[in-house]
């Protein structure tokens, strides 16, 4: 079943684009990663698939409903994080959160009890006042309060910013035994190392549009490789004018190049060049953003 689907969402503002033609699909159970940098259109999509904001055209169903006809039966199910956490800020942390709790078609003994588990395993003090926490603890009440029903879809919009790195583990952790449960997750980061860490499937979004959507392990596997060589004679450029080869990097000898595609024919070309000495690692997820970004 597809938890999330969208055909040719598109969002504008005025004549600003926001989104454009943005088709993605998140299947049950899926932790689906959804990266760009600042302006790129994560937030937008994700506000335009809450109801937050109307759809300048296209449509998306959550659970199979339409977003705009269902807002409010669909919202019972999804946990929301946003990247800023804004609060009343007279209010304790306990009183915030039970208030929070009211709005969902939950026993009341059930969401206390998780605000309790959820508080517990962050550290977080629920007597302070609002106002009295740091943002890293602000940040913690957004995870107990987009958490506390238990819902069956997270959405996640930029979640460490101002978690320091042990409770960032502990965030993850939780994040992990909640799709272990049946929840599944959308996760909006532009930090990599995050959602290679953390998701099956991974989006790319450019300037509001969706140029790559792939798994993970598919983003990283033995097509794509980084090079490192060093050459008995200054290297030349024209070399390595092959098919496949990006990022290319040459500095006398030494030469560094992203390749993908068939490791035999970019074998065949190095192997009539003069090798002093050559590795070939694996490429990490934010080398390979780079590529589709510069492309």
């Amino acid at each position: 079943m597809n938890i999330i689907e969208t055909k040719k969402l598109t969002k504008y503002y005025g004549k600003a684009r926001g989104i454009i033609d943005v088709d993605m699909t998140v299947e049950e159970g899926e932790i689906y990663g959804f990266i760009g940098p600042n302006g790129a259109g994560k937030s937008t999509t994700i506000r335009t698939l809450l109801g937050l904001m109307k759809p300048t055209g296209g449509s998306a169903t959550i659970f199979g409903k339409d977003i705009t006809k269902y807002g409010p039966q669909i919202k019972q199910e999804i946990g929301y994080l946003p990247s800023e956490v804004f609060y009343y800020d007279g209010m304790k942390a306990i009183d915030l959160l039970k208030y929070s709790a009211s709005f969902y078609q939950k026993d009341k003994k059930f969401t206390e009890k998780r605000i309790q588990e959820l508080s517990g395993i962050l550290d977080l003090d629920l007597s302070k006042k609002i106002d009295d926490l740091s943002y890293g603890n602000k940040k913690k009440v957004g995870i107990v309060q987009g958490l506390l029903h238990q819902p069956k879809l997270i959405i996640l919009d930029e979640p460490t910013g101002g978690l320091d790195p042990l409770i960032q583990q502990k965030f993850f952790n939780l994040l992990k035994e909640e799709n272990e449960k049946g929840a599944t997750i959308l996760f909006s980061s532009h930090i990599l190392s995050e959602v290679q860490k953390m998701c099956d499937k991974v989006a790319i979004i450019k300037e509001g549009k969706i140029i790559k959507t792939e798994k993970i392990s598919d983003l990283l596997e033995n097509q794509t490789k980084r090079f490192r060589i060093e050459t008995a004679m200054k290297a030349d450029k024209k070399d390595f004018a092959i098919k496949g080869v990006d990022d290319l990097s040459i500095t006398d000898n030494s030469v560094t190049f992203l390749f993908r595609g068939h490791l035999n024919d970019i074998m065949r070309e190095i192997a009539k060049l003069d090798l002093a000495n050559i590795s070939i690692e694996e490429p990490d997820l934010e080398e390979i953003f780079l590529h589709y970004y510069q492309k």
